[in-house]
């Protein structure tokens, strides 16, 4: 077995567990979810097991009085009306601590009569980040700038090739801390064949697997891009209804997700498109058959790999910020500025980051940063261009350059 590696959501949790009745822990399946959620529960109910299931079914209400608490209802989706069981125990003891759900879909808590609201905490667990897989101390990027700490790269000195691979490793915890890079590559390979032909027909019934897979190598082909939909949708061969149902899927399933088109009034004719990921690298090179190799000869692959990965790395820091920020991403119609990452906290205040596929960085790589500050003025407190090489300098007033390994860095 597999020694368990301590989440960033584990302080946190228990944190929320000491406070409210109720947590809910939303991700994509096999990021650890449930092996986090059991360590703060004192009984665990798996509801795909048919036999714990029909128990549930029958009456969740007089299951659930049973249960030595915390109880941990692993994969509540497969038995929906649990939450409603959960809800009316919570209005009769409000007690902190009581039960945890775990599941990896989404679509019920976006419909405004889920029963959860204000009664159940929701926390989003993403795939291992490099801190957690290396057990390294958490201090987050948007917090060291926030506070003008400096950034300091990791100890051990990386350059693209090793970012890349770090990358290809992936964060669901089987692939990335058990299995050989073949192995990984099949488990992979699984993994996505079992999205589009298991967990998306599960969610909504008589979705086509042939045309699922398209859509997925599309957006993944994409990630990290900015494009119109109907380029999306004509790039998978579908009509507009099929490609927005598909896309809700893969959110459910927390396999691909979105970041909002940020926007201020002093700024004109900025997008409105949302940027698109895959959530996982290891998981992006599998569907777009990236290697190494291949990576370091496609710079257009290699720099929506790398913001990726970036991207999934802050993705997952944010619920721990200090800051208390929302992720964005900037980019005016026609593309004259962008910004690849925001990250907008309290009274607008604003830290910005660019990705480059570059050692060494230039004054000139942090012109769109440039052009943000001088438009913010005092909202804007920092920018960083982050990159490949080994060190970190300033490029320009309340903007630097740094490893992206400053993002596990102490």
């Amino acid at each position: 077995m597999l020694q368990y590696l301590q989440r960033l959501l584990d302080p946190l949790l228990s944190q929320i567990l000491g406070d409210h009745p109720a947590v809910m822990i939303g991700g994509p399946r096999a990021c650890g979810k449930t092996t986090t959620a059991a360590r703060h529960a004192a009984t665990l109910v798996r509801l795909d097991r048919p036999a714990e299931a029909r128990v549930f079914e029958a009456d969740p209400d007089a299951a659930l009085r049973s249960l030595r608490e915390p109880v941990l209802l692993d994969e509540w989706q497969e038995v929906p009306q649990v939450l409603g069981a959960v809800k009316r125990q919570v209005d009769r003891d409000s007690s902190p601590g009581r039960y945890l759900l775990t599941g990896s879909v989404r679509a019920d808590l976006d419909t405004q009569t889920w029963p959860g609201t204000g009664r159940v905490i929701r926390l989003d667990m993403h795939p291992l980040i490099t801190s957690e897989r290396f057990a390294l101390p958490v201090a987050t990027l948007v917090d060291r700038v926030a506070e003008g700490r400096a950034l300091a790269p990791a100890e051990q000195s990386l350059d693209l090739r090793d970012y890349v691979a770090l990358a290809l490793a992936g964060g669901f915890p089987e692939p990335a801390l058990r299995l050989s890079e073949a192995g990984r590559s099949r488990w992979y390979e699984s993994y996505a064949e079992q999205i589009a032909t298991r967990d998306a027909p599960a969610v909504e019934q008589g979705r086509d697997p042939h045309r699922m897979r398209r859509f997925i190598e599309a957006l993944a082909l994409n990630s990290a891009g900015v494009l119109p939909d109907k380029t999306i949708y004509d790039a998978a061969g579908l009509n507009r209804r099929t490609a927005q149902a598909y896309g809700r899927l893969l959110a459910n399933l927390g396999v691909a997700y979105e970041l909002p088109a940020w926007s201020h009034h002093r700024f004109q004719r900025l997008s409105r498109t949302p940027k698109r990921f895959i959530c996982d690298c290891g998981l992006l090179a599998s569907i777009v058959g990236a290697d190494l190799e291949g990576l370091t000869r496609d710079s257009d692959l290699l720099g929506r790999f790398l913001e990726t990965f970036v991207a999934s790395e802050l993705r997952a820091q944010t619920a721990v910020s200090r800051m208390r920020h929302r992720l964005f991403h900037l980019r005016q119609q026609q593309g004259r500025h962008e910004v690849d990452i925001v990250a907008e906290g309290a009274l607008g205040k604003l830290i910005a980051l660019d990705v480059k596929a570059s050692a060494a960085p230039e004054r000139r790589d942090a012109r769109h940063l440039e052009w943000l500050r001088d438009g913010l003025g005092e909202r804007f407190i920092g920018g960083v261009v982050l990159h490949t090489g080994p060190t970190a300098y300033p490029l320009a007033e309340r903007i630097q350059a740094a490893p992206i390994s400053c993002l596990w860095g102490s």
